[in-house]
């Protein structure tokens, strides 16, 4: 099955553990990968072929900045619902949700959850 790659999609939101977090909020970067068939639009070079993944980013924007959740893990479900609720094409998601500034004393690294879901 072919693959789009999207990746480092920056977005502002509100999820987080921590009652500040979902209030002053922070930065998200979000990567996903989106199974479909390419093969027409390998041939016609026509975008009504393949899918638009500028409204997947789109999306993904919006969800994160209008989302309050405690837990990333919750933030990545409800994006990957949403990419397959959305994009009929789309057969298999994968969303990795990073938070780049972790509030966590004397931690200077990433947090990412990646989670993939399937059409069913």
């Amino acid at each position: 099955m072919d693959c789009i790659h999207l990746t480092e999609i920056r977005c502002y939101g509100y999820t987080g553990y921590l009652p500040e977090e979902q209030v002053l909020g922070q930065w998200f970067e979000v990567d996903v990968k989106l199974w479909l068939d390419l093969a027409q639009a390998a041939k016609t070079d026509a975008i009504a072929d393949t899918l638009d993944y500028r409204s997947v980013i789109s999306l993904i924007q919006h969800r994160v900045k209008t989302s309050k959740f405690a837990l990333i893990e919750r933030l990545a479900g409800a994006i990957a619902d949403s990419i397959i609720q959305e994009c009929h094409q789309i057969t298999q998601v994968q969303v990795i949700v990073t938070k780049p500034a972790a509030p966590i004393p004397d931690f200077g690294g990433k947090i990412s959850i990646e989670l993939t879901r399937k059409r069913e």
